[in-house]
């Protein structure tokens, strides 16, 4: 079944369609410096018009980036609280 909303993927092949706030977190959660850095949220098709992505960096916190192509929307921040960035971005996706 194809995304209806949104969809996840991680560097290492992870796939979640339309993935719960929960789902988010443990995603989140599974990331490692070596072969598992980041995961990407975006819309279905080919050229989405937005997307969030979070990245682990080497010190253990995560660098959390949504943009919004249309609305002119850019914001990179960092953050180390996996709960926090799963309900945020979960918010932030339904607003889409």
């Amino acid at each position: 079944m194809a995304a209806g909303y949104y969809h996840a993927d991680t560097e290492n092949g992870d796939h979640i369609d339309d993935p719960s706030e929960d789902a988010l977190y443990m995603l989140i959660e599974d990331l490692d410096t070596t072969d598992n850095t980041f995961v990407i949220v975006e819309p279905p098709g080919e050229d989405p018009a937005w997307y969030a992505s979070v990245s682990l960096l080497d010190d253990g916190r995560y660098e959390v980036e949504r943009k919004h192509l249309e609305r002119r929307f850019h914001e990179l921040t960092v953050e180390t609280d996996r709960d926090k960035i799963a309900r945020e971005l979960t918010i932030w996706f339904a607003s889409r």
